[in-house]
C-alpha cells in the first residue's frame, strides 16, 4: 500500500489527505495543535476546518513529524508558501531517501523569488526529480464535498508523475500529468493575484466585463512570465492555468477572492487581515511575483496595480483608473 504523509491540517491539506486516503492509499497527517490531532484521531473529522466531511480510518493524525514520515513514499507539504523554508528545514532530515516531495502551494517565496518547489529541493538537498506539484482548480471545500474536480500533478520525472497520479485518482478526482513544473507553479501562483484583483472588482460593484478583461489580461501577463522561465506556453491553457485563474476569480469559496472583494468594498488590509480566518497566499505573493517579473524583464501591470493596493494603501479606483489609462497595444502583448 502506498503510504502518504500530509504536512498541514488546514482545508487542502485535509482534503488531500481524505482523497490520498479515498484512493486507497495510508495517510498521515502532521499538525502542530495537539488538541486538533486528537481531535481528528477521534471523530475522524477536522473540527477547525471541515467538520462536515468524514475521513477515511485509512487517514490518522500526528504532531511528530518522524512518525509522519515513516516509510512515507510521497511527503505532501500543505503549509503558507512563506512558511514553507523554515519548517521544510526541519522536517528535511527525516525524509527518506526514496520520498518524492509533493507541492500543494501556490505561492513564490518572498526575498528569493523562488518557486515553491526550487525552495523544496534547496532546502531538502533532492533532485528535481523528487519533486512534484499539484495545482488546478481545486477549491478545498468542494473537493471535501466529493465533488468532481480535476487537478494536475507535474514533475519532471514523468514516471514520478504517473506514480503520484495513481496515489490521488479517485471517482471525484482526477488528476492529469504534465512535465512543466514550471508552468504549473506559475500559474497557481499568479492566479491568486488576479483573483484579488477580480475581487476588488467585485467588491467595487463592477461587472462581468470588468472581471472578463482582468482574468483573460492576467492569464496574458501570466503566460509571458512562464515564457521568460521556460515554461510550456499551452500549459495555461490547461487546468493549471486557466481552469485554476477562473475557479479563483469565479467562487466565493476562494479566499483571495474574497479578500480582494473586502478591499474592493472600502475595507482596510487590517480590517480584511482580521475577517480573514484561513491564508489568502496572494496577499504576500503579489509582492515576490512583481519581484519575479521585474528580474526577468517581465510588465505585469495588473500584478503591480494589486501590490500598489495592497500593500501601498492605494485606492482601488485610482489603481483600476491607471490600468485603463495605459497607452494602447496590440493584443498579443
Amino acid at each position: 500500500m502506498t503510504r502518504c504523509a500530509v504536512f498541514g491540517t488546514g482545508s487542502w491539506g485535509t482534503a488531500f489527505a481524505m482523497i490520498l486516503a479515498d484512493a486507497g492509499c495510508e495517510v498521515t497527517l502532521w499538525g502542530r495543535r495537539k488538541e486538533l490531532v486528537d481531535a481528528i484521531n477521534e471523530t475522524h473529522a477536522n473540527p477547525d476546518y471541515l467538520p462536515h466531511v468524514t475521513l477515511s480510518d485509512r487517514v490518522c493524525a500526528t504532531t511528530d513529524p518522524a512518525t509522519a514520515l515513516a516509510g512515507a513514499d510521497f511527503a505532501v507539504l500543505a503549509v503558507p508558501s512563506q512558511t514553507l523554508r523554515e519548517n521544510l528545514a526541519a522536517w528535511a532530515p527525516l525524509v527518506g531517501p526514496e520520498t518524492v516531495l509533493v507541492s500543494l502551494m501556490k505561492g513564490i517565496e518572498l526575498g528569493t523569488a523562488k518557486r515553491m518547489s526550487e525552495v523544496i529541493q534547496e532546502v531538502a538537498g533532492v533532485g528535481p526529480e523528487r519533486v512534484a506539484v499539484v495545482s488546478g482548480p481545486n477549491l478545498a471545500m468542494e473537493i471535501a464535498n466529493r465533488q468532481p474536480a480535476a487537478s494536475v500533478v507535474a514533475c519532471a520525472d514523468e514516471a514520478v508523475a504517473k506514480r503520484l497520479q495513481k496515489a490521488c485518482h479517485t471517482p471525484y478526482f482526477r488528476p492529469y500529468t504534465n512535465t512543466d513544473v514550471v508552468g504549473c507553479e506559475l500559474g497557481g501562483a499568479v492566479k491568486n493575484v488576479i483573483g484579488l484583483a477580480v475581487g476588488m472588482a467585485d467588491g467595487m460593484g463592477l461587472g462581468d466585463n470588468t472581471k472578463a478583461t482582468l482574468i483573460t489580461r492576467g492569464l496574458a501577463e501570466t503566460t509571458r512570465l512562464g515564457l521568460a522561465l521556460g515554461a510550456d506556453p499551452y500549459t495555461f491553457a490547461g487546468l493549471a492555468g486557466m481552469g485554476d485563474l477562473v475557479a479563483t476569480c469565479s467562487s466565493p469559496l476562494s479566499r483571495n477572492h474574497t479578500f480582494g472583494t473586502n478591499l474592493g468594498r472600502g475595507m482596510s488590509l487590517a480590517e480584511t487581515i482580521a475577517a480573514t480566518k484561513q491564508t489568502a497566499e496572494g496577499v504576500k505573493s503579489c509582492e515576490s511575483v512583481l519581484d519575479l517579473a521585474r528580474r526577468n524583464g517581465v510588465d505585469m501591470p495588473i500584478v503591480e496595480a494589486v501590490v500598489d493596493v495592497v500593500h501601498n494603501g492605494r485606492p482601488t479606483q485610482e489603481a483600476l483608473a491607471t490600468l485603463m489609462a495605459r497607452s494602447a497595444k496590440p493584443e498579443r502583448r
